[in-house]
């Protein structure tokens, strides 16, 4: 090892409950906690903006606009940075439409319901296509991610008035434990 790298091993640091990444030499702690994901549902009027991902993980799969939150950023300011990559969209945002914790890769995701601040959209260099969809055209078995299909779902049941509470992880997966069917 090199002089000044760090000798990092997974133990249970005093006064903690859970193995964490220690440094063995002077009993640093790097915490290795969940990423902020941030996105919206875009509407135009009746229908729904959506990204064809040119990326991995799920490259040629339906998504909204969304992606990690960066340092120094709203959850607000990262959501419209995304629609900016990902679709050339200027949005404006009406509110917390969801709220999902999704334990198996680690996520917390907070998505709006917005709608375009200017006319436009484009593919930006991390979708393939972006098109607006009408619910009964929503590609469904291409969505890219449960969350997808949950917040859709969420914006449904909201309708076009106040939101209220943000919706949360369906019952049948409260912890976001579940991937997507194969094939789905």
């Amino acid at each position: 090892m090199s002089a000044g790298a760090a000798n990092f091993v997974r133990r249970i640091p005093e006064g903690e409950d859970r193995e964490r990444l220690t440094c063995a030499d002077c009993g640093f702690v790097a915490y290795e906690n969940p990423k902020v994901v941030t996105g919206s549902v875009v509407v135009v009027g009746s229908r729904i903006l959506l990204c064809r991902r040119a990326i991995e993980p799920r490259r040629g799969f339906w998504t909204i606009p969304a992606g990690y939150m960066e340092l120094g950023e709203t959850v607000e300011e990262a959501a419209k940075r995304e629609a900016r990559e990902e679709a050339c969209a200027e949005i404006a945002i009406d509110g917390v439409l969801a709220l999902y914790s999704i334990a198996r890769i680690g996520q917390v995701q907070v998505l709006f319901r917005a709608r375009l601040a200017a006319p436009g959209f484009a593919a930006g260099p991390e979708s393939l296509e972006v098109r607006l969809f009408d619910w009964d055209e929503i590609p469904w078995a291409e969505l890219a991610f449960p969350s997808v299909h949950w917040v859709l779902r969420a914006w449904r049941e909201a309708g076009p008035g106040p939101l209220g509470a943000p919706r949360t992880n369906p019952v049948e997966d409260l912890r976001g434990t579940t991937p997507l069917a194969e094939g789905a």
